[in-house]
């Protein structure tokens, strides 16, 4: 059998996509042994299959766009091992904390990150980056970007319902991660691979929450290249 899943890589080979983090953790999770090929955005095309984002898995040579789509074909495909959702139920809530990550952490962070982002992606991605970006933002991303003091505030605290299910449980799927912990831990991943900027303070209890995920599956999470 074999597994490569395809993903973003900025300077010093630091694999930043939070789609992509999920789809790793997922791998991980599941216990299977796979090989990351690294791309950038100028390189997608060339995955084949029409594929135009990442992560891309190519499980055999069927090749598995969307990182959703990537963990219900693993939790298809490998149902003998740990569940990625752990039944319907947690299903439908993975459905929730994905959009909810989307909304309340990958818009807010890419505002507060969008310049460092584009000073660690790889340089043949610049332009590209900076005018698909900029065209979004309506703004240069280093003005977007010099706001974030006064943003991080509000963003720490749209966190709190994180924080509440936390109170009472290690993980948000419970006792063990599950998907719907993957999703938010993506999005810091990427915040703390791409930034100085720390989004978290250390009394945070979403710091310790953050810390338990990065040692998860033999800590690979913890070992690459950050700033935090």
């Amino acid at each position: 059998m074999s597994l490569i899943l395809h993903e973003l890589v900025g300077d010093q080979g630091r694999c930043f996509s939070p789609f992509c983090w999920r789809s790793a953790m997922a791998l991980a999770h599941k216990g299977l042994e796979w090989e990351s090929r690294r791309t950038s955005f100028a390189g997608i095309a060339a995955i084949g299959g029409g594929q135009r984002m990442v992560p891309v898995l190519d499980h055999d040579g069927t090749l598995v766009g969307d990182s959703w789509a990537i963990a219900e074909h693993l939790e298809a495909r490998f149902p003998e091992r740990p569940s990625l959702f752990g039944g319907p139920a947690g299903r439908a809530y993975a459905v929730f904390m994905q959009n909810w990550t989307a909304t309340q952490l990958h818009a807010p962070i890419f505002r507060m990150i969008a310049a460092d982002l584009y000073e660690r992606i790889d340089p043949v991605d610049r332009d590209y980056f900076r005018q698909s970006r900029e065209q979004r933002l309506g703004r240069p991303l280093a003005e977007v970007q010099a706001e974030r003091d006064a943003m991080l505030p509000a963003f720490r605290a749209g966190l709190e319902p994180m924080r509440m299910t936390l109170k009472s449980q290690p993980f948000l799927g419970g006792a063990q991660p599950t998907y719907s912990d993957y999703l938010p831990f993506g999005a810091l991943q990427w915040a703390r691979i791409m930034s100085p900027y720390r989004l978290l303070a250390d009394d945070d209890p979403l710091h310790a929450w953050f810390g338990r995920c990065l040692e998860l599956h033999g800590s690979f999470a913890r070992n690459v290249p950050a700033y935090w």
